[in-house]
């Protein structure tokens, strides 16, 4: 019984340690480190377990037609390229900067169930520069951006030319700031 408590101990003195040790700063936060294997590792499982599980089990209701997917790469090429890349520009200009990266799907195609593009979409993925868009965009709107997600690879020509329009992508300029 005593080993039992002492393990008890122990293990609530290790996490009170670990604790101080990220509330007194000595966690590096900085957004140009790289995350580390572990960290990355246990981040994304936590992330996709989260999605998994809150998002609702429903089917895109947009059908993957020329008029969708042209929607789509307007909507995709206004508010997305600049973090994720376009078929015209596969790297974006802050593919370097984000921490973690954004995947650059013209190289990293989206692998969730569209239901789980759709909420994430929807609500955004916290410590992550990737915005909830539930109050900015329509939800035929989000449809239509995970319908391109999903055909991305094999885009009509009305839908590529969408992004051949709107030139070279630039990140924001850092006199701004």
């Amino acid at each position: 019984m005593k080993g039992f408590i002492f393990g008890i101990v122990t293990m609530m003195l290790i996490v009170l340690l670990g604790l101080s040790f990220a509330l007194m700063g000595f966690v590096n936060m900085r957004a140009d480190n790289p995350p580390s294997k572990m960290e990355a590792t246990l981040a994304g499982r936590a992330m996709d377990a989260s999605v998994a599980r809150a998002a609702p089990k429903v089917t895109n209701p947009i059908t993957a037609d020329e008029t969708n997917l042209v929607a789509g790469a307007r909507l995709y090429s206004d508010r997305c390229a600049l973090c994720h890349g376009d078929p015209a520009h596969p790297r974006s200009p802050l593919a370097d900067s984000l921490n973690p990266p954004a995947p650059q799907f013209t190289n990293d195609m989206a692998d969730m169930p569209e239901n789980q593009n759709f909420y994430i979409l929807q609500h955004g993925i916290r410590w992550t520069a990737m915005p909830g868009w539930k109050n900015v965009l329509s939800d035929q709107q989000i449809w239509q951006l995970v319908t391109l997600l999903s055909h991305m690879h094999d885009l009509p020509p009305a839908a590529k030319q969408v992004f051949l329009e709107g030139g070279p992508r630039t990140a924001p300029s850092s006199a701004t700031h």
